[in-house]
Formats: structure tokens, sequence, C-alpha cells
């Protein structure tokens, strides 16, 4: 069975382009492949105009810099033994790239301070640990984020903030978004453009409120009738908003 069979797809700088479908359709396959994890066995990977191996051990430091992840779950992505300066400070130093300054500015930038530098992860909230996942993958000034069901482990409250938050630092950054996500109603909120994928195959692709008003496919139809409630706003609303 191919995981993935003859997806092609392009996302410009300031865009994000949500991949959505049933588990097992080849989401987080197509992710790993981007990544470098999960090697694709044919085609084609460019970054930031340039073109990248395929496995990511192969890949040069510049390379592997072009594209971060911040996964799904925070409680388990990140080191339980290591503060949070020390976490997003790694990629620095492996770089050779650490100042104190920078770690700081980077924790600004995701809505944390110095008082929660000092921290580890098990005395911080969920939404704070993936704060400090998305200061991580931004150290090294990537061009795409790749971004896992990034608030699917999260309270309703907690993914609104997230979710302004990586709307914020896409404007300031223009990064490119790969959002990898089964909840409509995120992927409303937030993407400028659907995948729909089944079987390892895109069966369509269109901006986010066409999909929304007048899928074309299907399964895309199938998908839409299964989420109960997908009326609220559009990309940048964040419906998942509470005051």
């Amino acid at each position: 069975m191919r995981a993935v069979d003859g997806v092609s797809l392009r996302i410009a700088a300031g865009e994000t382009v949500a991949v959505v479908g049933e588990s097992g359709c080849g989401k987080s396959s197509l992710a790993k492949a981007v990544l470098g994890v999960q090697p694709a066995a044919e085609g084609a990977i460019v970054l930031g105009g340039e073109p990248v191996r395929k496995e990511l051990a192969a890949r040069t430091a510049v390379e592997r810099e072009r594209a971060q992840i911040v996964f799904q779950d925070p409680y388990s992505a990140l080191d339980p033994r290591l503060t949070v300066h020390e976490l997003v400070a790694e990629p620095l130093r492996i770089r050779r790239a650490y100042t104190r300054a920078a770690v700081t500015r980077l924790l600004a930038d995701v809505g944390l301070d110095e008082g929660q530098a000092e921290r580890l992860p098990g005395q911080l909230s969920g939404g704070q640990r993936q704060r400090v996942g998305i200061a991580r993958a931004l150290a090294l000034r990537p061009r795409l984020l790749v971004l896992d069901e990034p608030v699917s482990a999260l309270d309703v409250s907690i993914q609104a903030q997230v979710l302004e938050l990586l709307d914020g630092l896409q404007r300031e950054h223009g990064l490119g978004y790969l959002f990898i996500s089964h909840d409509l109603g995120v992927v409303r909120s937030i993407a400028d453009r659907v995948v729909v994928m089944q079987h390892g195959r895109v069966v369509e692709e269109a901006p986010t409120a066409r999909i929304f008003r007048d899928p074309q496919h299907p399964f895309t139809r199938q998908l839409l009738a299964a989420v109960p409630r997908l009326d609220g706003p559009r990309r940048g609303a964040h419906p998942l908003a509470v005051s």
C-alpha cells in the first residue's frame, strides 16, 4: 500500500495549507516526508526555492533549518528534565548561535516571560508547553512550519489562544504553515486552502471558503456532513475564541 501516492502541493510564504482526511489517509506520512523523517520513494521536495534531500540524515544543517515541526502532544514533546530556557536554547546551541537574549526574544514572541524560563515542563500548563514547542520550532528561523494537530490536545479556550498566536507569528515572519488536522472547525478558522486526502491521494483542493461552501468530491461532502456545526467565522476570526 502507498501511504502517499502522487501528492503534489505548494505552500507560499505567509500561507496556511490544511491537509484533512480520515485517520490513515496519509496526512502524517505526508508531513514526515516533507521533514525527511519518512523519506519519499519518489518525487522532490523544495523548501525556500531550493531542493532538499529526501532523508533527514542526509540533509545539511541549512536544509534542516528550513522546515520545523510543532507536535500534537505538548505533554510528551518536551524533555521533562530541561528547563524552558534550555529547551528553547538547545537548537541554537547546536547551530552555535546561542545567546541568552535570543532565547528571551523567542519566549517573548510566544507570550512567555523570564519568570517561566527556569521552570520545567511539568510546571507548565498544556498551552504554555505548546508555546515552548513553537518557540523551539522558530529558533532556527524556518521558512515552513509543519503543524501536526497542534491544538487537538488542548482545552477549547486554550486552542483559541494558540491559534491566535500562530496567526500573529505567521503575519510577523511570513511563515508557511502545513496544517495537519481532523478538526474542520479549526481548519476553517485558520487555513487559506484545504487539501482533502483519501487513501493516500488528494481528492480535492480549493480555497477554504469554497471547500466549505461548495465541496465537489463525494468524500469531501462526507467529511463535512459528519461535523455537527460548521457555521461561524472564517480564517482570522477564530470561532473558538472566548471572552
